[in-house]
């Protein structure tokens, strides 16, 4: 009887939250945590912007909102990363909150004992984030929500529940939802993921580490280039992203996957 209660409250609490979540159109990664001293420290911003992107969320970085979200800091979620580490382990966790900074969801507090504190802190993060594999995003929009049938989906370990809520004037409305990962995430092998720099952007794979730099030019879709020690040039043709460089006398043309 109290494992089923438990199972009760437990499956109750991220209906909530999942129905929190589907109010917001955004999440807000922060350049810099409360936590650390320096901007992306231990690349960590990169590394959670990372996995809301793989999840399906629309992330942007706190000094790179939509005008929307410029206008109405409401329509998102900031992320803000504890830190309970201490000299032996290296503890974190996420939290999100909202515009009036009340906290709307929290991770688990994940732990590393990796020595080197970059890659502790990518294992604590990753290993806290999948507090969200519970949870099915579908953003609606506050003014829709008494207007149109909702269906939140909650999956709690392979079981899945479908609640539905009653409306006053019901509508149809063509709703994207968004796939979870069930228990392990999966990465597209070779897909590089775009994040804004100043005057262009850098390509981070699933480390996230990054693999190249593109910088903005005159002409559309052409972008200066660089990966490790070689420079060239990353065009789109016809659909398709190439890095052509010359090595030696030879031009040289590879088919890059990109995410933006």
């Amino acid at each position: 009887m109290k494992q089923l209660l438990f199972s009760t409250i437990f499956m109750c609490s991220f209906f909530l939250s999942a129905q929190n979540f589907n109010e917001y159109k955004y999440i807000i990664v922060p350049k810099k945590f409360n936590a650390f001293k320096e901007e992306d420290q231990y690349r960590t911003s990169a590394l959670v912007k990372f996995l809301f992107d793989k999840k399906g969320y629309n992330v942007v970085y706190d000094d790179a909102m939509p005008q929307d979200l410029k206008s109405n800091r409401c329509l998102g979620l900031t992320v803000d990363l504890k830190d309970e580490s201490n000299m032996f382990t290296t503890k974190a966790g996420l939290l999100l909150k909202d515009c009036n900074a009340d906290q709307v969801f929290k991770t688990t507090i994940a732990k590393s004992k990796q020595k080197e504190y970059q890659k502790a802190y990518n294992e604590a993060i990753r290993s806290a984030f999948k507090s969200f594999n519970t949870i099915t995003y579908n953003y609606t929009p506050k003014q829709q929500e008494k207007q149109n049938n909702q269906t939140l989906v909650v999956s709690y370990e392979g079981d899945v529940e479908e609640v539905k809520e009653k409306a006053v004037a019901p509508a149809p409305v063509k709703k994207q939802v968004v796939a979870v990962a069930k228990a392990e995430e999966s990465v597209l092998e070779g897909v590089l993921y775009a994040q804004q720099i100043s005057n262009g952007y850098q390509l981070v794979d699933s480390t996230p580490k990054i693999e190249y730099k593109m910088y903005k030019t005159t002409v559309q879709n052409v972008f200066l280039a660089t990966n490790n020690d070689i420079n060239g040039i990353v065009v789109s043709k016809n659909g398709k992203w190439f890095f052509e460089y010359y090595q030696g006398d030879k031009l040289q043309s590879k088919e890059l996957n990109i995410k933006f």
